[in-house]
């Protein structure tokens, strides 16, 4: 059988192989390895630096010692260990065995350049991946032939022998997967709005307790944790209240009056009492009065939905829009929008004010707010029945439900309903960005604009937060221009932002969400975008797709 795999064919010429190999330590005897050789192949391993270098220093000058006229044929083996996995290789050698470094492993060059210096062909081989073994016997073979042919000229059979051919490049193994570290998202996001209902920064609601306690608050975490809240805001207040009820009666007359009433009382007392109250109850004269009725009368009225007069930032007279809530929610009493100071930058803004029901206390209303910011309730809360009522009045049933739970020492069920607290008010919050509901500043953008909400950005965002509270001139502005960013890059991030989950759409460019996540100092999207592409690129492949295109371009942008 060795016999039989020893003959061979290389360019039509038939030829019997016979190898030898050299005598290692016995010095006085390895000449006797070269005798009769028709070639040598010189090899190294290309995982030992030394090995190459005793190439050129002792190997190639002995062999052209004692046969100087053999042709030589220097080759690289262990080719495989350029690309495996270093650790692992380590781990399977011998105890006492040296490890490979990474740093030792030649290129290609090399060998490349010694064999050029040499004036010899230069081939790679790998047994473990079955690559070169034939190349370099067929070439040693033909190698030889050549010599013999310069020599025995006039046989016909070497005419048509080649010389060494080149070796086809070496296609390396297939890699593993690249195993993405996807960081764990910032800890301290949960805190956030607790931390921002302290410190409103971008305040724009102002819930007044007991006529005299101003809690500064936001739209947008109030509506969307809470259905009354959100059906507030959206409330037209444009329009009249109508109610009826004993001595009350709304209409167009009643609005007509009380503006005459308003351009009279200016007329002769100057514009400040402009600023009093305008609204009243305007009863019918004595002569249309009938049997049993009321005499006429004008007297100051708390409950009618009629707007007050007031000067805004511009410097134009204009009406402040209000309602009264008395007969809609046991809640609230009011609502109105007016200019108010903000409390951080002490600058005017419209903002609205809504006035609570006198039975709300401060310390309890303040953890439901907590609550409606967070979805969390202290335990150690000690009015947990006034929280109760306050959760009662305002509709937030799964917040009575945890008092409820506090109550009977059953308060791990709370944590079943902060989970689904989160998730009611993520859809919400998408549901929000997606129509620009309650939202106060817009981002420009290259291809368009987009509506967001500050308090979200400020909540989830460093870089929004500074941008927002420091002395930047966005924090001022209801618009803010990014350039060099596409609407569905944005809209991926501030769903990100709001959520704290990736979503893609058809039309997002990967690479310019991760530049863009980058910029905004947001590793952990950085790392979730970059899951979503490989995981893409794995599952295209499978499917027999050809991605080495898209592959190409990620690594040149990547550069």
């Amino acid at each position: 059988q060795v016999l039989e795999r020893s003959r061979d064919v290389v360019d039509d010429v038939s030829v019997s192989l016979r190898l030898w190999d050299t005598f290692g330590d016995h010095h006085k005897d390895r000449r006797f390895a070269y005798g009769r050789s028709d070639v040598v192949v010189l090899c190294f391993s290309i995982a030992n630096p030394n090995s190459l270098h005793h190439v050129k220093t002792m190997w190639y000058p002995e062999i052209k010692h004692f046969c100087p006229r053999a042709p030589v044929i220097l080759v690289g083996c262990q080719l495989d260990l350029r690309y495996a996995d270093l650790e692992a290789v380590n781990r399977a050698r011998r105890p006492l065995a040296r490890p490979i470094k990474p740093n030792e492993i030649l290129p290609p060059e090399k060998g490349r350049e010694v064999a050029k210096e040499l004036g010899i062909p230069y081939y790679e081989t790998s047994v473990v991946a079955q690559f070169g073994v034939k190349d370099v016997f067929d070439n040693a073979i033909r190698a030889a032939l050549i010599s013999r042919r310069h020599l025995q000229f006039w046989k016909s059979h070497l005419r048509n022998v080649q010389r060494p051919l080149l070796q086809a490049p070496f296609l390396p193994p297939k890699p593993p997967p690249p195993i993405i570290i996807v960081p764990d998202p910032p800890s301290n996001n949960e805190e956030r709005p607790a931390h921002l209902l302290e410190d409103p920064l971008c305040a724009d609601v102002i819930l007044v307790l007991q006529e005299k306690i101003k809690i500064y608050a936001h739209k947008i975490y109030l509506s969307t944790s809470s259905s009354k809240f959100y059906d507030l805001f959206l409330m037209d207040l444009s329009e009249e209240d109508q109610q009826s009820g004993a001595g009350h009666s709304f209409g167009a007359a009643v609005t007509a009056a009380a503006e005459r009433m308003l351009h009279q009382e200016e007329r002769h007392h100057g514009r400040d009492f402009l600023l009093r109250a305008a609204s009243f109850d305007i009863c019918e004269s004595a002569e249309e009065a009938g049997p049993g009725q009321r005499k006429p009368c004008l007297r100051a009225s708390t409950s009618d939905g009629i707007l007050r007069g007031d000067r805004y930032e511009n410097g134009e007279r204009g009406l402040r829009r209000g309602r009264n809530l008395s007969s809609w929610s046991r809640a609230f009493t009011s609502i109105q929008e007016e200019m108010a100071e903000d409390p951080l930058t002490y600058k005017s803004k419209l903002m609205v004010v809504v006035k609570m029901d006198a039975s709300i206390q401060p310390g309890p209303f303040r953890a439901v707010l907590k609550y409606l910011y967070t979805g969390e309730l202290d335990e150690n809360e000690r009015d947990l029945m006034h929280i109760a009522h306050i959760a009662e009045l305002l509709e937030v049933f799964d917040l009575r439900m945890m008092v409820a739970n506090i109550l009977n020492n059953e308060a791990f069920m709370n944590q079943e309903i902060t989970k689904a607290f989160h998730v009611r008010r993520t859809n919400r919050v998408k549901e929000c960005l997606a129509k620009g509901t309650f939202s106060d500043v817009t981002f420009v953008l290259d291809d368009g604009a987009i509506s967001a909400h500050k308090p979200l950005l400020i909540s989830s965002c460093d870089w929004m937060a500074a941008m927002f509270g420091g002395p930047f001139v966005e924090s001022s502005t209801n618009e803010v221009a990014l350039p060099h960013t596409s609407k569905s890059c944005m809209r991926a991030v501030l769903e990100y932002l709001y959520t704290g989950q990736f979503s893609s759409s058809p039309d997002l460019d990967d690479m310019k969400l991760i530049i863009l996540a980058n910029r905004l100092c947001l590793p952990h999207l950085v790392a979730l975008t970059e899951q979503y592409t490989v995981t893409g690129l794995m599952e295209a492949a499978q499917m027999m797709v050809d991605i080495d295109g898209d592959v190409l371009v990620f690594l040149e942008l990547a550069q």
